[in-house]
């Protein structure tokens, strides 16, 4: 498979004092077969100085390719991410958090499976391989483990990290699918939906994880956890559209 270009969807909610550093990381990846990169942010109307920060990162930066975009009322990340997806001009679009979470340099990781011919769509996962994980919350990582195991029973697929930020899709793919969710149920709809394309190719591949407290600006929550159960139900079981 020849990838040109790499789209990267970067959606951003009061990032401003971390969003500088990630596209810092992004600038100094260099992606196999010098595949072009696109790095397409979209400001979910924060309520910080996150514009100022990616306006001055754009005029610091001009050999960056930089789509920037803005949500004039908050949305959702779901929706940010929408926004981003239907912007995309690359051959594939990976998804990227505005915090340090995930490291950039494993782009390349997800890309080899298609790059090789093998894969339509690459999930990492933050719970397979030796790379570093931030040891933080017990139970976060068991409600992952009860959504994705509740997520592949209606799939039939066998991931083992359906909520990870690092998505990489087929960009022509993942825009001909109605995406509805607003926030953080983006991530077990879209599973659902990509899992009933036919002959889709769904790989997985670990990554590591260097996760944030809520002190250090972590969102996700257990409501998100229990609309997340509830999307699998709805996309998994009765199929919505």
């Amino acid at each position: 498979m020849t990838i040109e270009k790499l789209s990267i969807i970067i959606p951003a909610y009061n990032e401003a004092r971390t969003i500088h550093l990630i596209l810092d990381k992004i600038k100094a990846v260099s992606l196999l077969n010098d595949i072009e990169k696109e790095v397409i942010i979209v400001n979910d109307c924060s309520k910080d100085d996150t514009e100022g920060a990616v306006y001055q990162y754009k005029a610091s930066n001009p050999e960056v390719n930089i789509q920037y975009f803005k949500h004039e009322i908050n949305k959702g990340k779901g929706a940010a991410l929408h926004t981003g997806i239907a912007k995309a001009t690359g051959e594939y679009l990976i998804i990227q958090d505005a915090d340090l979470e995930y490291d950039p340099e494993e782009y390349n990781d997800l890309l080899k499976p298609v790059i090789n011919g093998f894969a339509d769509v690459v999930y990492g996962s933050r719970f397979m391989g030796s790379n570093p994980h931030r040891i933080l919350f017990f139970w976060h990582t068991i409600g992952n483990r009860w959504l994705t195991f509740a997520s592949n029973m209606f799939s039939n697929l066998n991931l083992t990290d359906m909520e990870t930020c690092y998505k990489l899709f087929n960009t022509k793919l993942i825009q001909s699918i109605k995406l509805t969710e607003k926030r953080f149920g983006f991530e077990p709809e879209v599973t659902q939906k990509i899992s009933r394309v036919p002959k889709i190719r769904i790989y997985e591949v670990g990554i590591s994880y260097y996760g944030r407290t809520y002190d250090e600006g972590k969102k996700i929550g257990w409501k998100d956890g229990v609309r997340a159960f509830y999307c699998i139900a709805k996309y998994g079981m009765f199929k919505s559209k």
